[in-house]
């Protein structure tokens, strides 16, 4: 199987991971805001920017959220844009940080931007999405921005950060030891 075979098939696999750890893990996390849960699958998505590259994130990424808009989403369109818009946030400072200098401290660094990145832009999101998806009128979800989506927000990037980067490694080891991925100097 040459590697372009290998790599179809590990970000197929990708999706199908993310897509189970979005659909057994959903942990809310403010009770005022049930529609907020953390669910762990930017952390695959995150791995898979790291070994392929930001263009296969998005891929990936979009392909998880479609999947999940037509089986579990209970939040309908709008809730795919923002599940992709807060994911390719996160994932694509490292993604391309990472594929430019392949060391640790660029992948930290492009994580940790992509922690401040997906608040950012997921209060931004919240803002203008918000009160058209849940029918509240724009100042409500204005004063729910500073006590309730930023420290979603915070909170999901950053556990997401670290368990990316707790994984990373011993999952490229066996990716490469079982020859799915080709060895760093290849």
């Amino acid at each position: 199987m040459n590697y372009k075979t290998k790599k179809i098939t590990t970000m197929a696999m990708m999706v199908a991971i993310s897509f189970v750890m979005v659909s057994l893990i959903r942990i809310p996390i403010f009770p005022a805001a049930p529609f907020l849960t953390y669910e762990p699958k930017d952390v695959i998505i995150a791995i898979a920017g790291f070994a392929f590259g930001p263009v296969e994130a998005i891929i990936i990424s979009v392909a998880v959220s479609l999947i999940e808009l037509f089986t579990i989403s209970a939040t309908g369109l709008w809730g795919c844009l923002m599940n992709i818009l807060s994911t390719l946030a996160f994932v694509l400072p490292g993604a391309i940080l990472y594929r430019k200098n392949k060391t640790r401290k660029m992948a930290w660094i492009g994580i940790g931007i992509g922690v401040v990145c997906m608040t950012l832009t997921m209060l931004l999101w919240n803002y203008l999405v918000t009160p058209i998806y849940m029918g509240y009128p724009r100042e409500a979800v204005a004063a729910m921005l500073l006590p309730i989506f930023l420290p979603f927000n915070l909170i999901k990037s950053v556990l997401n950060a670290v368990f990316t980067m707790l994984l990373y490694k011993p999952l490229m080891r066996v990716l490469r030891r079982t020859n799915i991925l080709p060895e760093r100097n290849a």
